[in-house]
């Protein structure tokens, strides 16, 4: 049975700690609130719908069915009082705008929206909106490179920089990075590495790589993808 606290109940309490204000408990929403809680930081859940909320129920620090988009509600919730919020609404662009848009007026210090497309995004950064997110686009060209290449991850920083989680290709085998060039011949740095069921290390020049380790490689995009094919 889910509890549903009154507005600023715990709100107060919760804004004080490391915490974040997460509006909107969808697909993407829930998903960055649980892997938030895991990560040991208490969480404010903020949905119109009962049924998420109560899916939610015990699952965050607290969770709360209400209409965000009114000014009154924010302020009940003491979301005024928490340095990070995110604005994760599915697809109702009108409520995204106006959620983001209240919570700029309310001075929130750091704002993470969720933009549906180009057009939506432009206008959450005309507003102020510090971080603007395309979940499905970023995720789209992050599949787009692992298909191309051979890289078992990928992470582009922004755009036209990324690292990316590769095997050792032969020429690095059994010698010291700092003798290899990598950085002249290839463009690339290898910033860390891990042996088989072994923990990540920090590499530097005096790191020697086996045959079957996995490596941390970081630069520009096109010179990782091109590294990430050698053999």
């Amino acid at each position: 049975m889910v509890k549903f606290l009154s507005f600023g109940d715990n709100s107060h309490r919760i804004a004080e700690a490391d915490s974040v204000a997460v509006i909107g408990l969808g697909r993407f929403g829930s998903s960055l609130a649980l892997e938030l809680m895991a990560s040991g930081t208490e969480v404010l859940g903020i949905d119109a719908s009962e049924e998420v909320v109560q899916d939610h129920n015990a699952r965050l620090t607290q969770v709360v069915r209400a209409d965000a988009t009114k000014e009154k509600v924010l302020r009940q919730l003491a979301i005024d009082e928490f340095d990070r919020a995110v604005v994760a609404i599915g697809h109702d662009i009108k409520a995204s705008i106006l959620v983001a848009s209240l919570l700029l007026q309310l001075k929130v210090p750091v704002i993470w929206a969720k933009a549906l497309d180009e057009q939506h995004g432009r206008i959450l950064e005309q507003l102020g909106v510090q971080h603007v997110v395309y979940p499905e686009k970023d995720m789209g060209r992050r599949v787009a490179h692992l298909v191309r290449g051979a890289a078992a991850d990928y992470l582009e920083l922004e755009p036209g920089f990324a690292i990316i989680k590769t095997g050792v290709p032969s020429e690095l085998h059994g010698r010291p990075l700092g003798e290899t060039d990598l950085r002249q011949r290839h463009g690339v740095t290898v910033a860390a590495h891990r042996r088989p069921q072994g923990s990540w290390k920090t590499a530097d020049n005096s790191t020697v790589l086996g045959v079957k380790e996995t490596i941390l490689v970081i630069g520009q995009t096109r010179e990782v993808e091109a590294f990430a094919q050698l053999r």
